[in-house]
């Protein structure tokens, strides 16, 4: 379809490809990253949040963005039979299970750093793992989330079956990714954010995400094509690139105060103008992400 490198975080000069296969339509990164070449494409400060008072404001927004999110895994568990675990897989540090009312919850990263965040400063127990080694026994969590997960991926129907196992009967996973069949893509294409090149393995249409779950013995029960956190945010991020705020620290731009103060205003004040545009593509079906609570079948 076209070629693209790493536009964000600039973590390599080098260009991949965007194809998409003749016969089941699905769109992939090509080549491939090695497993250690991936691993590079990840920095350290990927998953967090700053510390001190630019930290404290950032956490102060992501709870107010997270609503949705919550009302959504809140339904989820309300749908289940509330018997297990509520795990959220790709955790960071930890914020989303802190803001949900319930005990038993756990959380899975891959950063050592990330669980210890968790765990200090939200009070969210976790474990350095993925759904493929997790410490807990099948058939012991009643709802299982994924946001922005799935798409980084290279083996997405082994997660997905180790997730089958290990939640209850009638358990819910709830998954959240880009839709590269969304508004924002067809209009900005190599350019769009939710392409995230070279961290996106798969690129997603709903009926690709269906298919995918099914295939791994889950039934779709709902479905969100918006999302406060994401999806102004992506199309502001897609316009300038330079002015979004974990970018420019993961690059470790160097800034004066004002400076800092000046693109950070500059930045939210475009998110706030794409809210409008992103509502409207959602309520058409053409959302920049695709948010499901899917059932485990029998």
């Amino acid at each position: 379809m076209f070629e693209a490198t790493d536009r964000l975080y600039h973590t390599t000069n080098k260009v991949f490809e965007i194809v998409e296969c003749k016969e089941c339509r699905l769109i992939r990164l090509e080549p491939r990253p090695s497993p250690q070449e991936l691993a590079s494409y990840y920095p350290d400060s990927y998953w967090f949040m700053p510390e001190g008072k630019a930290g404290r404001l950032a956490e102060a927004y992501r709870r107010f963005v997270l609503r949705d999110h919550l009302r959504f895994v809140k339904q989820a568990v309300a749908n289940s039979d509330r018997t297990g675990y509520v795990v959220d897989v790709g955790c960071g540090n930890g914020l989303l299970l802190s803001l949900l009312p319930y005990k038993k919850i756990l959380g899975l990263d891959s950063s050592p750093k990330a669980i210890s965040v968790a765990w200090r400063h939200n009070g969210v127990p976790g474990a350095c793992a993925n759904l493929l080694n997790a410490p807990l026994p099948p058939e012991s969590c009643s709802v299982i989330t994924m946001f922005h997960l799935v798409e980084h991926l290279a083996e997405p129907v082994r997660f997905l079956e180790a997730a089958h196992s290990l939640l209850t009967p009638g358990g819910r996973l709830v998954v959240q990714v880009p839709n590269i069949s969304c508004w924002q893509f067809l209009f900005f294409g190599e350019r769009w954010n939710g392409l995230d090149v070279p961290r996106h393995l798969f690129n997603y249409r709903q009926r690709d995400l269906e298919s995918l779950l099914g295939y791994c013995g889950f039934e779709v029960v709902r479905r969100k094509n918006f999302s406060l956190r994401d999806n102004p945010a992506g199309l502001a991020t897609t316009l300038a690139p330079g002015l979004d705020p974990m970018a420019r620290r993961i690059r470790r731009i160097t800034e004066s105060g004002f400076k800092r103060i000046l693109k950070d205003g500059l930045y939210f004040a475009l998110a706030l103008l794409a809210l409008p545009p992103t509502i409207i593509g959602a309520a058409c079906g053409a959302g920049s992400t695709i948010m499901v609570e899917a059932r485990k079948k029998a």
